[in-house]
């Protein structure tokens, strides 16, 4: 299937950093520094759980789906 080299649709990663921008932004507190932002991310990744990771790579078939769909073609 061809798509965009950078689409974020079709990548796990993105999709990590996006659960861990949610948990910043849901901290009563916002990180003012690049120090308190780096440790509230390392804070974050080590309370996210294997499961919700995994859970993001089990949906990639899904959103492959997605992507056929919306283009209306599946090439190789």
């Amino acid at each position: 299937m061809d798509w965009p080299a950078r689409s974020p649709d079709l990548n796990p990663i993105e999709h990590v950093w996006d659960m861990l921008q949610a948990a910043i932004s849901a901290r009563a507190v916002q990180p003012q520094s690049l120090l308190e932002l780096r440790t509230a991310l390392v804070a974050e990744w080590t309370h996210m759980t294997q499961n919700r990771i995994a859970d993001v790579i089990t949906s990639m078939h899904n959103r492959c789906q997605s992507v056929i769909a919306a283009t209306g073609h599946h090439t190789r």
